[in-house]
């Protein structure tokens, strides 16, 4: 089993910059790839950016260079680094793992706001 846990979100005003953190614990070894999800009321989960084991990255077209997502050599850690942050990426920003051993795996998410 893997456990995830978001940190780094909060408030922030439009144009500013905000670092997610997703800290891994458990079956690490068996991590896979990783990304960050998010979720609005009445919209459906979307991918903001994911990482795999070997460090290919992909981003999702709302936040195409806005954001940057990275990884600790252990896979204990997850960062999503988000810049010039515009009041639609207001979200519940979830963590995901895919594991070769157990499956799926999401933290409880972590609240965006972006507001003047």
């Amino acid at each position: 089993q893997v456990t995830l846990v978001e940190s780094g979100g909060g408030l922030v005003q439009p144009g500013g910059s905000l670092r997610l953190v997703c800290a891994a614990s458990g079956d690490t070894l068996s991590i896979n790839t990783m990304a960050w999800y998010r979720r609005t009321p009445g919209r459906q989960r979307e991918l903001v950016a994911l990482i795999t084991h070997d460090y290919t990255t992909g981003i999702g077209h709302s936040v195409t260079g806005r954001c940057t997502i990275s990884r600790d050599t252990d896979k204990t850690k997850v960062y999503l680094q988000m810049t010039n942050l515009k009041p639609e990426d207001t979200a519940v920003y979830y963590c995901n793992a895919d594991t070769w051993r157990s499956g799926d795996y999401w933290g409880q998410g972590t609240q965006v706001t972006v507001s003047s």
